[in-house]
């Protein structure tokens, strides 16, 4: 079965990649390794990195390959995620780039808020184990 064939038999994308990305889980990262390697898998990368282009505007294979990439996508996004980069006659490519961009935004503004927790955050009385669960704890919020 040649490469594009076998993505197109896969039926549950959650067997593949396991997780849903959210805005509140600051998941991205690993979201990411994981829909690549995925796609890489199954030879559909060029529409995560825009090397794969239609041969012309009726290029229905392509489209039918870059249509499966979004549903990939749309499969692994949390539904509030989704109510935001949803949007029609989209690419695969502008939808990676969309959600690249959310989460990369997002990533500063989360870098500076951890820091300022991390600049007030003291030990006390606390032992080391309850310590760490602390900042852990505000790592997740």
């Amino acid at each position: 079965m040649a490469q594009i064939e076998k993505a197109f038999a896969v039926t549950h994308i959650k067997s593949y990649i396991p997780m849903i990305l959210d805005m509140q889980k600051m998941n991205y990262d690993a979201w990411r390794e994981l829909v690549e390697t995925h796609c890489l898998t199954f030879g559909v990368s060029g529409h995560l990195d825009g090397t794969s282009l239609p041969a012309n505007a009726e290029d229905t294979p392509w489209k039918e390959r870059d249509s499966l990439v979004k549903m990939w996508i749309y499969g692994t996004i949390s539904s509030s995620l989704l109510d935001t980069v949803l949007k029609t006659r989209c690419s695969a490519r502008d939808l990676w780039v969309t959600i690249e961009n959310l989460f990369a935004t997002h990533k500063e503004a989360r870098a500076i808020q951890l820091e300022n927790e991390l600049r007030t955050l003291t030990i006390g009385d606390l032992s080391i184990h309850e310590y760490c669960q602390n900042s852990r704890i505000s790592q997740t919020s």
